[in-house]
């Protein structure tokens, strides 16, 4: 049989082994998401430790300030010591984060663990999602990426579920730390990366382990050709700071660092971060871990029904109407707040709102600025671009983070959520100016649609049937 004769055959990759990959490193975005969730329920449990709302605020934001560095840190491991290597390294880092929350004696033991708990999500962030992308058929990649995403959320409210039942912010640091348990072990078993393996010329390795992640009956010559195709034309291609320059280059990737800052400059974390806060300060009704948890839930549905739906509805729309929708819910949210100073204000708003802003969120403006940043980037300046688009991420969620508590004290809480309501509604305007629709091209063709090289007919729509087979790698 032939490589063409395999593409076009019955045989397909194997899917049950790349399932159980995925979900064994995206146990990291689990665990990621613990970290985020945590601080929702154990903040008005710390209140001996936690003496003033500054040691909160840093308490709450100074995890984003050990992402910002652990993002380029996994950027450099990833390289130095495999994917794989990295996200077992960073096992290390996690663990050690809630040992010194667990056992700390004061507030700088407390912070500590934050900041190296920040250096874990960094590299989780980058190293998880280049593991995926480059260990997963195309058949699934799509599908298996946006694992990634949906296991955050689920991290999340995993927190706030065990925060809604235990009373002990040290107890349930210890549950949280589970899933950083679960994910090394996971991790220490699944197959290293091809791509990486083939970066250090081990292209035995890297042979078997592709054959071992698309099954022993599919026929690999096809992609693994492809990989080393691509791996030589990298390492023939070297970038400088001048063709950075580029309008083609440098236009996506300005279009991506907006709408990482758009992002994080939605709230999104500050709300997340201080979910349980915001329930206490508005007085509703229900109890406030158990509005978490609704908030928590709808998100992770949200987070499940976003995958399909990139493929059919598109990038642009399902952007342009999250940022709006967001916009609305930050708008009633501070007209709650506003009506709550003046007098009454109807104690269903708050619930209503957040959990429409968190589904938004979840639909849109959660997984789109990472998809965009896999589709947009061209292949020569990927790596350091997505650096960039990292780091960026952490750092504006650092600044609104640390933030939100000054500004609810010099704008009133309602201003604060009128302020993130106008960035929403500008981010609303970008996406509808700005930001191009990507759904079905490839990187050749929106590196065009920037006035890059045109691209061929042989390259777009292959004229015979190999051809058909391969473009959909």
């Amino acid at each position: 049989m032939t490589v063409t004769e395999n593409e076009l055959s019955e045989v397909k990759p194997a899917r049950l082994i790349q399932y159980l990959t995925a979900l064994s490193v995206t146990m990291g975005a689990l665990s990621f998401g613990t970290s985020i969730g945590f601080t929702s329920p154990a903040v008005p449990l710390m209140n001996e430790t936690l003496t003033s709302e500054e040691d909160t605020m840093w308490f709450n934001s100074i995890i984003n300030l050990g992402a910002m560095a652990g993002g380029p840190m996994g950027g450099l491991l990833i390289n130095v010591i495999g994917r794989k290597g990295a996200m077992l390294g960073s096992v290390f880092l996690t663990l050690s984060a809630w040992l010194l929350i667990i056992f700390g004696k004061n507030f700088a033991s407390l912070l500590s663990g934050r900041i190296i708990g920040g250096l874990f999500m960094g590299m989780t962030s980058l190293v998880v999602p280049t593991y995926i992308g480059e260990m997963a058929s195309v058949d699934i990649r799509g599908a298996l990426g946006s694992g990634f995403q949906l296991m955050v959320v689920v991290g999340i409210l995993y927190a706030y579920l065990f925060g809604a039942v235990i009373d002990n912010w040290r107890l349930l640091a210890v549950v949280c730390a589970i899933p950083s348990v679960i994910y090394g072990l996971l991790a220490f078993f699944v197959k290293e990366s091809p791509t990486y393996l083939l970066t250090r010329g081990k292209e035995k390795e890297a042979r078997q382990a592709l054959q071992a992640l698309r099954g022993k009956e599919y026929n690999i010559e096809s992609e693994f050709k492809r990989l080393c195709e691509t791996q030589e034309a990298l390492t023939r291609n070297h970038m400088t700071w001048r063709d950075l320059k580029q309008p083609h280059i440098l236009k996506p990737v300005v279009i991506c660092l907006m709408v990482m800052v758009f992002q994080q400059s939605s709230g999104v974390n500050a709300v997340l971060f201080n979910l349980g806060t915001i329930f206490k300060e508005a007085g509703v009704g229900m109890a406030e871990n158990i509005s978490a948890i609704v908030v928590g839930t709808v998100q992770v549905v949200a987070t499940g029904i976003a995958a399909p739906l990139l493929d059919r509805a598109g990038r642009k729309i399902l952007l342009t109407g999250s940022a709006a929708v967001m916009a609305l819910s930050h708008i009633a949210l501070g007209v709650f707040f506003y009506l709550k100073e003046e007098g009454e204000a109807p104690g269903w708003l708050p619930l209503t709102s957040l959990m429409l802003f968190i589904a938004a969120f979840s639909l849109g403006y959660g997984p789109i600025p990472w998809v965009l940043m896999g589709e947009m980037f061209s292949l020569e300046v990927r790596a350091p671009a997505s650096g960039l688009a990292t780091l960026t991420n952490w750092s504006v969620s650092f600044i609104v983070t640390l933030a939100y508590d000054p500004m609810k004290v010099a704008m009133h809480e309602y201003g604060a959520f009128w302020f993130f309501g106008g960035v929403c509604t500008l981010s609303t305007l970008f996406c509808i100016f700005v930001v191009p629709e990507t759904k079905g091209k490839t990187v050749q063709e929106i590196s065009a649609y920037f006035g890059g090289p045109p691209v061929t007919q042989a390259e777009d729509k292959p004229s015979n049937k190999q051809g058909k087979a391969e473009e959909t790698v």
